[in-house]
């Protein structure tokens, strides 16, 4: 392990707790009207102004962040080409076993490194067969990770950024697992750094449309001659609901970051009620607890990088060039894949078409379950990644390619 790696602690300055408080103490709400509180709209207007009350005047921010800082957290310095140098905020919870199988858990928006704290009793515990060192960043711009200064930081740099994190760790062979961004950022690293990831599970599938004929012609005579079943068409359905009535907050995000930026970074009730929305319909019945919603929605207000500088990961993307970002969705033949799908996620395509991103080894298609799947449904998800390395799955052979010693 490099020696630039320092133990962090979470320390919200008291002056941004105070401001926080008074932001929500003037804050104002739109007008009752009769569809105030109609989810096809938006967020409630009950839901948020409770939210807000709570956040102002119940919720102990202190007490949380004593929670957290009693996870293994960690800082390191990374240099990123033609960025300078990028301090990164990571979880690192080791198993108490040495032969264990390093994985590198990339988020995504809105999500953080909060994601993965279930995991860890789950996959690091003696008991996991296998189990697993697990790293759990901040992504650049995210949680307590620096903001990035300069623009065209996109999905590259960051897969480069995460990358160059494991090498600093001492893991010079890993596996990643990723959902949301975290899909693209560990496809990107698989198709830069195959020799480096040995495997990679995805909880979220970013596929659009079938394979195409002159891409996968296989994959394309295989998905033309074998009907859909319920689930596949379950699926297709939540996409379309999705790509018609969930897509506004990616349009504006990928296309004028910095003006929704203003209302996140002024506002908290803005920004509580931006990312409410998404625990809401991106999960499947999820029983939310409002400590919880607070407490994830707090990691954005009292990031590093500012509650705005997140989504410039969408603008970034949608303007780089076109190459490196098809990187990601192109078959990656040297990293073998698994696929979890769960069909309250916001692109739910047929397990089939998964095929035509690399050498599955291993796909599940659970009955409940949405877009956190790590933080919604740990069990189910850390089930898949012991099946997929376990004995009888199809990466085993990659849990021997580990040194005992680390």
């Amino acid at each position: 392990m490099s020696s630039d790696v320092t133990p962090f602690a979470i320390s919200v300055a008291e002056a941004a707790i105070e401001q926080l408080h008074g932001k929500l103490l003037a804050a104002s709400f739109a007008d009752r009207v009769e569809f105030s509180d109609d989810w096809n709209y938006g967020s409630p207007l009950g839901d948020v102004q409770r939210l807000a009350k709570w956040w102002r005047d119940g919720f102990d921010w202190r007490k949380h962040e004593a929670t957290l800082n009693k996870l293994p957290q960690f800082m390191v310095p990374i240099d990123v080409d033609g960025y300078g140098t990028l301090n990164i905020h990571f979880l690192h919870q080791k198993s108490p076993k040495a032969n264990s199988i390093p994985l590198l858990f990339v988020h995504g928006w809105p999500g953080s490194f909060l994601e993965a704290v279930k995991l860890l009793p789950l996959l690091t515990a003696t008991q996991s067969d296998p189990s697993f060192h697990i790293v759990a960043p901040s992504l650049p711009n995210f949680g307590f990770s620096d903001v990035v200064q300069k623009p065209g930081f996109s999905v590259t740099q960051y897969a480069e950024t995460m990358h160059k994190l494991m090498m600093k760790l001492g893991y010079v062979k890993y596996v990643t697992q990723g959902g949301d961004w975290g899909f693209m950022i560990t496809r990107l690293i698989g198709a830069k750094y195959p020799g480096h990831c040995l495997a990679s599970h995805v909880n979220f599938v970013r596929i659009h449309s079938p394979p195409a004929f002159s891409q996968s012609p296989l994959q394309y005579l295989w998905n033309a001659f074998t009907p859909y079943n319920s689930s596949d068409k379950a699926g297709l359905a939540r996409s379309a609901w999705f790509r018609n009535e969930g897509f506004g907050y990616n349009v504006e995000q990928s296309t004028k970051p910095s003006t929704i930026g203003f209302a996140l970074a002024d506002s908290p009730v803005a920004l509580l009620s931006w990312i409410y929305e998404k625990l809401h319909d991106w999960t499947d019945d999820y029983a939310w607890d409002d400590d919880e919603i607070l407490t994830w929605v707090s990691i954005y207000q009292f990031s590093k990088a500012g509650p705005a500088a997140s989504v410039r990961i969408y603008y970034e993307t949608k303007h780089a060039e076109a190459d490196l970002y098809a990187q990601g969705l192109r078959y990656v033949p040297r990293v073998k894949l698994g696929v979890s799908l769960f069909p309250k996620d916001v692109v739910v395509p047929p397990k089939r078409w998964a095929h035509s991103l690399g050498p599955v080894v291993f796909a599940a298609v659970h009955q409940r379950g949405g877009h956190f799947a790590a933080h919604e449904r740990p069990d189910l998800l850390a089930q898949d990644l012991r099946s997929m390395f376990g004995r009888e799955g199809g990466a085993h052979d990659i849990a021997t390619k580990f040194d005992r010693s680390l």
